[in-house]
């Protein structure tokens, strides 16, 4: 852009094109907004209340699968429903409860730390029914799928809130992002302590040696000339083993839930917007929802990240099976998932760095590009030290992936805040939509790479898969989300919010704070 344009929808044109308020005296108004600056330990206390959603995101990610599959022993195409419907009815829930959450009013503790304070026993019951094999067989696929939604519902109603309160941590978009950061590496930490409880207690529920051996057709692994070949088969006591270190690390990892909800609200404090006008009548849920959609910043990077995360998900849910069945690392999987999270964690900090330093965007690019040349080297040079580089590499991508679409919405709001100055209350919108479209995405690509298997012949509560699986699972690792990133990153690329814009935006914000602040403070003068 050449030195003194502006672009047309610049941060000033929209600002004096919306500008409704009329200007006041300007006074001490920074003084009010210099008070939204943040503790180490208000922003600790709201980081470690995020991590118990990751943690057991962690485990459900990783495991859940698996568990359906060789421990619940219910069939590949019910497992496939049970994660689809399941991930999509939390898509479902969300735009719901972010509907109910804008309703809310004020209380003593806030709009939102309710919701989260209200939610987490129920969440805490309905997750550890999820880990928790019914007496029964018929009825299994129905129990899993109802704790399944019950327990998508009762996070969404703890998640939604959640993440709608950065937006009222502070109006500063430095401590936003600082919150944000703060959040991510603890929501790391979380997940690589989801991962490390359920991989460390669980992975005796998946080796070899609870396997005996007996003689079966090999028609039944898809070779037709009938010779006899070994197969493994699971022990049945070893089946009451693995129901039973599922459960206990499905009771630790409800405990932690409970410890950081305490911890975050004695340490959070919610804040109303400061800048917004007191008097104006509430836009309906319905009108907010259509500014909202009609934002374009939202919408592209909602449909980048849509991919980017389908990609992530992906990788995530098939990755275990990926290494039990396709290149036998079976004894390794525990640890090639702590070395990945404990790489996110350690490059949370880098990434925050890097994106004040180079911008959100190119930070972006940078970070979740990065795993495409590393998941092919895996599915293609599969042992166990490539397995630990591309680990460590992925790490990286997969903080970029967490810390920059929670770092970038607060700008997207922002940035819908400065076109609609009159417009006060749809942060619960932008996030649960963002979440919907998300989750839904993911839940397909869920089912969509569990029917795969169920085509490949995956063999459920087998020690050992046919060769048809394996060669989905490396396509379902490598090839496809390889595609779905390159797709996400491409849409990226219309994202118009750049540094310099996210600049402007802040200082025209700053701008309609202080009037707004010292037009409310010159109307309460003349009262007096």
């Amino acid at each position: 852009m050449a030195k003194g344009k502006k672009p047309a929808d610049s941060a000033e044109d929209k600002l004096m094109v919306n500008q409704r308020e009329p200007d006041c005296t300007k006074g001490p108004a920074q003084t009010h907004l210099e008070q939204q600056k943040l503790s180490v330990c208000n922003k600790l206390c709201f980081a470690i209340g995020g991590a118990p959603n990751q943690v057991a995101g962690s485990a459900t990610d990783f495991f859940l699968q698996i568990y359906l599959l060789d421990v619940a022993q219910i069939i590949p195409l019910q497992a496939s429903m049970v994660l689809f419907i399941g991930k999509a009815w939390g898509a479902v829930s969300d735009p719901i409860v972010g509907f109910f959450v804008t309703k809310s009013r004020w209380t003593r503790i806030g709009r939102l730390m309710p919701w989260m304070v209200g939610c987490t026993p129920f969440v805490v019951v309905s997750y550890f029914y999820l880990w928790f094999v019914p007496p029964f067989t018929s009825g299994r696929f129905i129990w899993y799928l109802g704790f399944y939604c019950l327990y998508q519902t009762l996070i969404t109603c703890f998640h939604v809130p959640y993440s709608a309160l950065t937006m009222f941590l502070s109006t500063d978009q430095r401590e936003r992002d600082s919150a944000t950061a703060y959040r991510m590496t603890v929501e790391v930490l979380g997940t690589l302590i989801g991962a490390a409880i359920q991989g460390q207690i669980v992975a005796s529920a998946h080796t070899l040696k609870h396997c005996s051996h007996h003689n079966i057709s090999a028609g039944h692994l898809g070779n037709s000339s009938g010779s006899e070949v070994i197969r493994s088969v699971p022990l049945s006591h070893d089946f009451s083993h693995a129901r039973e270190v599922y459960m206990i690390a499905a009771g630790v990892i409800g405990g932690l839930f409970l410890i950081c909800t305490v911890v975050m609200v004695l340490g959070v404090k919610e804040r109303d917007d400061p800048y917004a006008p007191k008097t104006e009548k509430p836009i309906s849920f319905h009108k907010g929802f259509v500014l909202v959609m009609k934002h374009g910043p939202y919408l592209k990077l909602t449909a980048a990240f849509l991919f980017i995360s389908v990609a992530i998900q992906m990788v995530q849910s098939n990755f275990v099976l990926f290494c039990t069945y396709a290149v036998d690392l079976r004894d390794h999987f525990q640890y090639i998932v702590l070395t990945i999270l404990m790489s996110a964690a350690v490059s949370i900090p880098f990434w925050e760095w890097f994106l004040q330093r180079f911008g959100k965007k190119t930070a972006a690019f940078c970070g979740i590009s990065w795993i495409v040349p590393f998941t092919m080297m895996l599915v293609f040079i599969p042992n166990l030290v490539v397995a630990y580089i591309v680990a460590v590499a992925s790490g990286l991508s997969v903080a970029a992936s967490l810390l920059l679409p929670w770092s970038m919405l607060p700008d997207v709001v922002d940035d819908f805040r400065l076109a609609n100055p009159n417009s006060k209350g749809h942060e619960a919108i932008f996030y649960s939509f963002y979440v919907f479209f998300t989750k839904f995405a993911a839940g397909i690509s869920l089912g969509v790479s569990t029917l795969c298997l169920q085509f490949a012949g995956y063999d459920t509560g087998a020690c050992q898969q046919p060769p048809p699986v394996a060669n989905t699972l490396k396509l379902l690792i490598g090839a496809a989300p390889v595609v779905f990133i390159i797709t996400g990153l491409m849409i990226l690329l219309l994202y118009p919010i750049s540094e310099d814009i996210r600049q402007q935006n802040k200082l025209a914000l700053q701008e309609l704070r202080n009037q707004t602040i010292n037009c409310e403070s010159h109307k309460d003068f003349n009262r007096i």
